[in-house]
């Protein structure tokens, strides 16, 4: 005797060796002997065998019409072996039951279970939309399969027009166009940017990394809104000075301008001059939104975002040959180079000069303050500048730190094409803590602590960094900044770039002018700022980090140095010498911190930003007599 049952979802035969009644002894097809219960047995039979059953029992549902059998059979529940005989017109054979039920079974959405071996036809309406969400899953395998095969041929589906950077960023993995690209992924063993970039739907790998952070950070693009243009100040009082500012020869936003004129009675007057941009629009306004969603201009090598439109940077960026409004700081310096007294003026500056580094430091540095050098315009009051800056910066017991490292200038030619895309990298290195540096820095020092200082006696309240016990922090009150020596930092020297300081320039004018503070103490709006901006600005940072170490791999595979030399910062972590680029080579043998070695750049990867080197050999040991390099 023979019997056909169910056991984990499947249906098999095999041959009773002994009836327990409510459980057989059976052995199945594959020799195997099982323990089944009574109520798992579907049919019993003498003949075929139960392997034959099987075969023939398939082979004859095969040719059953599944929408035949469901026009049949009535509404109601029924067993498999009742509607068998319904539908043959006579008592089914053993296979003819088995074939019934194997169909049945096998068209879940045609015929509902109701328990072993019965079931029940599926309602009209609820089988037409089965089918119908059936058919939609053959149409999304078939676009999926068809999509998958443009990718691996190297070619961009239609498809994927307008949410490329959705699939390649944030992919949800319920769309269609992101199953088909992690299919064509395990097909050509590329990732997702790579396979990408195979297709060109990325013109470089440099799209890779700055449609990933405007994706992050600017989801609905870098372009400003239509909004009212900003109102220049009318009826300040014009300056009698002929200010000149110091930049890189890249800035556009030029925020800080100095001047010196001699005073009837002896010494000088000294002017620290801040662009004022909060003078032509307020808090609330349109402009305001755009720069509080923003927060600050992003920096990168070879481009920006700034936090201003382009017109109102040029509105008010203090450019050679304009009238500009500002805030200035005046300092009454004695021929001794001793301030005696200070004060604050919203007005308009005449802007005479706008001087560059890249011409100013090699007649300015080091050298030819101590030897003379030659002479230039600016020569005197840059001089005086700078020996205030250093009896200031010796006044804050602070003194520079960093007058050994190096500052490392990125300029991207988009002009010029590489085997890696637009752009041809070329980076410049100058050492930090120049005389134009120190200067610019202390006087940017003393304008945010008087500043700040102001605000503080004023009970107005701004934005402040503060440090304490190692640690810098944001606060909205006056706080000492033990880095920097000094009792209150706030920063208020960039507003045309960042939004603290734009705060912050609001705040200022409101107390020298008597108006009412645009934030008063406490306030919530204040705090948020406060928030937003940390978290924004770590963010900007870390991509203009990111983006550096980019562009250091591009200058490696433009340069392909045959070798290249490094210092060891520990273990085996190194930094390059010619570029700021910092990486661990495996091969390092133990060296000690500091110590010179020549590697082997063996290979690079624009996509994860790694580069791979092997050491070759030591050039030096560290000098013990140097100065401690600071950490990177």
């Amino acid at each position: 005797m023979f019997v056909l049952f169910e056991e984990d979802g499947a249906f098999k035969a095999g041959t009773i060796l002994a009836d327990n009644d409510a459980s057989l002894q059976v052995e199945n097809t594959h020799g195997k002997r099982l323990k089944i219960k009574r109520a798992n047995v579907l049919l019993d039979f003498r003949e075929p065998s139960p392997a034959d059953l099987l075969t023939r029992a398939e082979r004859a549902a095969e040719e059953l019409d599944t929408e035949f059998l469901w026009e049949v059979c009535g509404d109601d529940e029924f067993a498999f072996g009742d509607f068998a005989a319904e539908y043959y017109g006579h008592p089914p054979a053993p296979v003819e039951s088995a074939a019934v039920l194997l169909r049945l079974h096998s068209a879940p959405v045609w015929f509902h279970r109701k328990g072993k071996g019965r079931f029940r036809k599926a309602p009209a309406d609820i089988l037409q939309a089965a089918l119908a969400g059936q058919e939609k899953k053959r149409q999304q395998a078939l676009a999926i399969d068809k999509m998958r095969s443009e990718l691996v041929e190297g070619r961009l589906p239609a498809e994927f027009d307008g949410m490329l950077q959705q699939i390649l960023y944030r992919p949800d993995r319920n769309r269609i166009e992101v199953k088909a690209l992690e299919a064509a992924c395990v097909d050509t063993g590329l990732s997702a940017a790579r396979l990408l970039l195979k297709c060109g739907a990325l013109s470089s790998s440099y799209d890779y990394h700055y449609n990933r952070f405007l994706f992050e950070q600017f989801p609905d693009g870098v372009r400003f809104p239509e909004i009212e243009p900003p109102t220049m100040p009318a009826a300040l009082p014009r300056a009698d000075v002929a200010a000149f500012s110091i930049d890189d020869a890249t800035t556009t936003e030029i925020d800080d301008a100095f001047s010196v004129t001699p005073r009837a009675e002896g010494g000088w007057r000294v002017g620290i001059h801040i662009a004022a941009p909060a003078l032509g629009f307020g808090r609330g306004s349109k402009l305001d939104a755009v720069a509080r969603q923003r927060l600050s201009t992003v920096y990168m090598p070879g481009n920006k975002i700034t936090m201003l439109p382009d017109e109102v940077v040029d509105a008010f960026t203090l450019a050679a040959g304009r009238d500009c409004p500002a805030i200035s700081l005046y300092l009454d310096v004695r021929s001794d180079l001793t301030i005696t007294a200070h004060e604050s003026r919203v007005e308009i500056v005449p802007i005479v000069a706008n001087l560059r580094h890249h011409d100013i430091e090699p007649v300015f540095n080091e050298d030819t303050i101590h030897d003379g050098g030659p002479d230039f315009q600016w020569k005197r009051e840059l001089t005086l500048l700078w020996d205030l800056a250093t009896i200031l910066e010796a006044g804050r017991g602070k003194p520079s730190a960093h007058n050994n490292q190096v500052d490392n200038n990125f300029y991207v030619d988009w002009q010029q094409q590489t085997e890696d895309g637009p752009g041809y990298i070329t980076i410049g290195q100058r050492l930090r803590g120049s005389p134009m540096d120190k200067l610019v820095a202390e006087m940017m020092i003393l304008a945010n602590s008087t500043w700040g200082k102001l605000l503080d006696d004023a009970g107005v309240p701004g934005l402040y960094r503060a440090q304490g016990g190692g640690k810098v922090r944001m606060t909205t009150v006056a706080a000492p900044h033990e880095g920097l020596g000094v009792d209150c930092y706030a920063w208020s020297s960039s507003p045309l770039r960042r939004y603290v300081d734009m705060v912050n320039q609001w705040q200022i004018i409101a107390v020298l002018t008597g108006a009412e503070a645009p934030f008063a103490p406490k306030s919530a709006e204040l705090m948020a700022i406060l928030r937003d901006f940390e978290v924004t600005y770590a963010e900007y940072s870390e991509f203009q980090r990111r983006m550096e170490r980019y562009w250091c791999l591009r200058w490696l595979r433009q340069a392909k140095p045959a070798t290249i030399d490094a210092k060891v910062l520990r273990d085996n972590l190194v930094r390059l010498e010619e570029i700021p680029l910092i990486f661990k080579v495996p091969s390092l043998p133990p060296q000690l911190p500091g110590s010179r070695v020549r590697l082997l750049i063996e290979g690079s990867d624009l996509v994860d930003v790694e580069v791979s080197a092997r050491y070759l050999t030591t050039l030096s040991e560290p000098d013990p007599d140097a100065e401690e390099e600071a950490e990177y």
